[in-house]
């Protein structure tokens, strides 16, 4: 069970409140999971006073295995708004801490410093997420940097440099490698509008080889990524390649699906999108940007 904490919920108490209730009522030692809403009350205000309250009773939770910051739904707030700061305190304060998603990242940085992250060890995380309309390339490099000899799952949603997603694919190349983590089994490099760079980057990449699944997901994959795909190592590995809202015309889309299926790998080719035309030009789209 996870316990969620949300402002909006509460009547609209500022979140000193509402964590000060949740520390004096509930019993901290048996808490495992926790979930952040909707962080302030009537006037918005940027992540770090809520996170500092949170870090600083660390040691009430001992037995604290999954944080999720910011499940923010649209009508509270669009994603590339939520106004974060370095999550990396959250990562130092709770070394048993196995499971860690962050959602937004405000490319403007009103109020405090943007979404950030240096890089640590962490013995304890299987699970890694960063939801962004626009992840810092900061964020990303900080990633590759860091040690994480447990983390089983990674997934980057890398956005559009509208929204502060400056992350190229070279950011990506301590992950690529292979070499950071060791146990890694899923890799998600998604919502990016260079997909198709990061498609021919993965087909070489050695870390493709002990996954279990991958995904290219949510971005502006077309064929000319597929066909670097389709050119580079093998997938049939793969449990589960998640290419979903794409660009693939239909007959590069069965291509893959033959070639990659075939051995029994589930893909997953849902939500084929058109691209929007503006006179000649044509415009591809990622699934969450703003």
């Amino acid at each position: 069970m996870a316990w969620r904490l949300d402002c909006f919920g509460a009547g609209d108490l500022p979140f000193a409140q509402v964590w000060r209730s949740f520390t004096d009522r509930v019993p901290s030692t048996e808490v495992r999971a926790l979930v952040l809403g909707p962080w302030w009350d009537e006037e918005y205000c940027g992540l770090r006073p809520a996170l500092e309250l949170m870090v600083a009773d660390a040691g009430r939770f001992p037995e604290l295995r999954a944080l999720f910051l910011a499940d923010v739904t649209v009508e509270e707030c669009e994603i590339s708004w939520l106004q974060l700061t370095d999550v990396t305190p959250v990562l130092e304060a709770f070394p048993r801490l196995e499971e860690f998603g962050v959602r937004g990242g405000d490319p403007r940085g009103l109020g405090e410093e943007p979404l950030s992250l240096r890089p640590v060890r962490h013995e304890a995380l299987r699970v890694l997420r960063f939801e962004s309309g626009g992840l810092p390339g900061q964020v990303v490099r900080a990633v590759g940097a860091c040690e994480l000899p447990a983390l089983e799952h990674l997934e980057l949603w890398l956005g559009v440099s509208q929204y502060g997603g400056d992350a190229s694919v070279a950011d990506l190349a301590p992950i690529l490698s292979g070499g950071r983590f060791p146990a890694l089994r899923h890799l998600g490099l998604q919502d990016s509008e260079v997909q198709d760079e990061i498609a021919a980057a993965v087909a070489s990449a050695p870390v493709v080889a002990r996954l279990a699944s991958l995904s290219l997901s949510m971005g502006t994959l077309t064929d000319t990524g597929a066909e670097a795909l389709l050119q580079g190592q093998p997938l049939h590995h793969l449990e589960r390649l998640d290419l979903r809202h794409h660009f693939l015309s239909d007959a590069t889309a069965d291509r893959v699906r033959a070639a990659v299926g075939s051995g029994g790998t589930e893909v997953d080719l849902s939500e084929q999108q058109t691209p929007h035309r503006w006179g000649e030009e044509e415009w591809r789209y990622v699934a969450v940007s703003e």
